[in-house]
């Protein structure tokens, strides 16, 4: 099934104009050299869809998973992602219940300011893979880039 879905992704269903999933404003950072700070991330999926969960129960599901890049991360270090408590729901395409994220929910951060960040703003940048679905079928995966805003003191 994976080489079918992998090798035939004009047989996926079109993708509607909106997003199923979008990414609020993640929460500003401020902190000192060597601090430990925390982010946000807010996430909204429409209803009627999910997003597996970081810890899919089938193997040829996508999950949501943000990953971050030293290159990317400018003053800050880590980026070490706290997802929310997922639900298991069974749908109709999958023998067992799948554990999913639906609705709102917040992912947080950490991160560490660097010892030797130099002083005012910046910008960290992640990309947050996903796989959209509904209650029949799952959509094309997708990659959007997540940009945390910080400010070293």
């Amino acid at each position: 099934m994976v080489a079918l879905l992998v090798c035939l992704p004009s047989l996926w269903p079109q993708s509607p104009t909106n997003e199923r999933l979008t990414v609020g404003q993640p929460t500003k950072v401020t902190g000192k050299r060597g601090e430990t700070v925390h982010a946000r991330i807010p996430i909204s999926i429409l209803p009627g869809y999910h997003v597996n969960s970081n810890t899919p129960s089938e193997d040829y599901l996508i999950p949501l998973a943000l990953k971050w890049t030293p290159a990317t991360l400018g003053a800050l270090e880590g980026g070490e992602v706290v997802y929310p408590k997922a639900t298991s729901e069974k749908y109709s395409f999958a023998e067992k219940p799948l554990s999913v994220y639906t609705g709102n929910f917040e992912m947080s951060v950490t991160f560490k300011v660097s010892a030797t960040a130099a002083a005012g703003p910046g910008v960290a940048v992640g990309k947050l893979t996903y796989q959209a679905c509904n209650d029949r079928s799952c959509f094309p995966p997708k990659t959007v880039e997540v940009s945390v805003p910080y400010a070293v003191q």
